[in-house]
């Protein structure tokens, strides 16, 4: 503690240096004084560094994250050969136990608390923070690394956001995956920018389809016709489109269940077919994003599986809160085109944002068709946001130092990963890595969401490693731990009997769009093989 008295001139709480290692709790006695709580974290020692027995020889046995990803990317022939054999249910659950295991159920923090409390736990207008916010008294604002004032927000946009030339992801990514990233991820992100950071406006904290139902009783019941268990629509040139603004836009999915089930149960009131309905589509919509969606952002061999029955045997809870830090790794907009192509023409943004004529005038078929056939742009490596979406970066480097977000490295730390030492080693870009080192000081000081943004990407991925490794954990606790995949609810009759759950089960992109939708256009979260040969600028332009 000499130390910190001689380098601030005043005695620095000792928490602020995260002395406490591999997930152990610091608590301050005293002016320069702390313990480490490492119950449970499989080490002991001063600051948690001591590894257990078991331990050492789980982390001797356990792959580093590279390994791993190598193994899951490659030797296609192995994983085809697994994938047809009762191996595949093993080594699914063991992604899921090994995922879901690092995100803490009962939520652990929030802005307001950095240590256990009732309220934390307790209400749910909070988002919650995997790691406790910086302490309000450390001397700089992350910790007692970096500089003295952090880069303007606006500077770092420019300089290391900012689109110089339109990548393409190299995954073959498309707007198709873009559009139904920021469709699926508004049911939970929905942040109150009325009051202090770290404030959701939504009810639910998971997969509840509110942005199809409303997120308050209210909307849903404004957005319902009250008749055979159904949603408002309306006919435009003899086609079913959601209804006009000043009523309400939802999707209509929905009403095409509906009339499945009525035919069913002729007895059901509109109250039981509406609720029934919404069942399914909750269960559709975690069966794609994890066969259709998550399958194709990992990039893995290994084809993923939605069958909740792999976790009853499993030490799992059925909750799910929200962490604001997903919200912030979840700022994909680099994906966004420089403008977008649909049925062959060119559309800008002046033309596409707030445009609902799009939809009527072109059908949603010629939408989907076109939006699987554009590529997006890489998420990581930085330069690559269009200047439209800019504004986005800067609110959330904003959002983050009101929250007091840990530096970028502690989260590294949390999920198992080696912190950088130097901007060289975090990104292969030496002017970036320049930048970054004369604005923020040292590695150590660097933020989060920054950090996840500009990270050297993996070699022909979308991003880079500490993405997959702290976004994929995420997701599945999220989507997993939602109630329908719970043993009292994964049955037949939660969905109405055995059709409604086949819906559930045979969920697929191709099935959402093609049962609802005249003819079948080209429908997937990768561009053809025809379209990632074609040069990125004639993308752009000529598709």
């Amino acid at each position: 503690m000499y130390y910190a008295i001689i380098l601030f001139g005043f005695a620095v709480n000792p928490c602020c240096y995260y002395p406490c290692q591999n997930s152990g709790v610091c608590v301050r006695f005293g002016n320069d004084h702390y313990q480490c709580d490492c119950t449970r974290t499989g080490f002991y020692g001063d600051n948690c560094t001591v590894p257990e027995f078991r331990t050492r020889i789980r982390l001797l046995l356990k792959p580093n994250p590279s390994f791993a990803q190598y193994l899951l990317t490659h030797f296609q022939w192995f994983w085809d050969l697994l994938n047809n054999s009762f191996l595949r249910d093993t080594v699914m659950r063991l992604v899921l136990t090994s995922r879901s295991s690092l995100i803490p159920s009962p939520p652990t923090h929030n802005t307001k608390y950095g240590y256990l409390s009732w309220e934390s736990y307790y209400n749910t207008s909070y988002y919650t923070l995997l790691l406790p916010p910086v302490p309000e008294d450390c001397p700089l604002l992350m910790g007692t690394k970096g500089k003295q004032t952090l880069p303007d927000p606006k500077v770092l946009a420019e300089r290391f956001f900012k689109r110089k030339k339109f990548r393409p992801d190299p995954q073959g990514t498309n707007l198709m995956f873009a559009f139904m990233a920021q469709h699926f991820t508004h049911q939970f992100f929905k942040s109150n920018h009325e009051v202090k950071a770290g404030f959701t406006k939504a009810f639910g904290h998971g997969v509840d389809a509110s942005n199809i139902y409303g997120d308050t009783l209210e909307r849903q019941h404004q957005l319902r016709l009250h008749k055979d268990g159904k949603l408002k629509y309306q006919l435009v040139h003899g086609e079913v489109f959601p209804p006009t603004v000043s009523e309400a836009p939802v999707y209509m999915k929905h009403n095409r269940v509906c009339d499945i089930l009525r035919a069913e149960h002729p007895t059901w009131d509109d109250e039981q077919l509406f609720q029934t309905t919404r069942l399914i589509i909750i269960g559709e919509i975690i069966k794609i994003i994890i066969e259709d969606y998550v399958q194709h952002l990992s990039g893995y061999f290994l084809k993923l599986k939605f069958d909740p029955t792999l976790l009853f045997n499993e030490r799992f809870q059925y909750s799910n809160r929200i962490a604001l830090e997903f919200g912030q790794l979840y700022h994909w907009h680099p994906l966004m085109p420089d403008s977008f192509i649909i049925d062959g023409e060119e559309v800008t943004y002046s033309q596409f944002i707030y445009n609902t004529s799009l939809l009527t005038h072109h059908g949603v078929e010629k939408l989907v068709d076109s939006f699987s056939r554009q590529a997006a742009g890489q998420i990581g490596g930085g330069h690559n946001s269009h200047e439209v979406v800019l504004k986005v970066a800067e609110m959330t480097i904003k959002e983050s130092r009101e929250a007091r977000i840990q530096p970028f490295n502690e989260y590294r730390k949390k999920f198992n990963l080696k912190p950088y030492t130097s901007f060289y080693e975090f990104t292969d870009d030496p002017e970036m890595a320049k930048g970054l080192e004369e604005l923020y000081g040292d590695i150590d000081a660097l933020e989060f969401y920054p950090g996840l943004m500009l990270e050297k990407t993996r070699p022909n991925a979308i991003f880079g490693e500490s993405m997959v490794e702290m976004g994929a954990p995420f997701s599945l606790k999220g989507l997993l731990g939602n109630p329908l995949c719970s043993p009292e609810y994964w049955k037949p009759s939660t969905f109405g009997g055995e059709t409604g759950f086949h819906i559930v089960k045979s969920a697929t992109l191709q099935n959402l769009v093609c049962h609802n939708s005249k003819w079948y256009p080209y429908v997937h979260f990768r561009v053809s093989k025809k379209e990632q040969e074609m040069n990125p600028r004639k993308q752009s332009t000529e598709l």
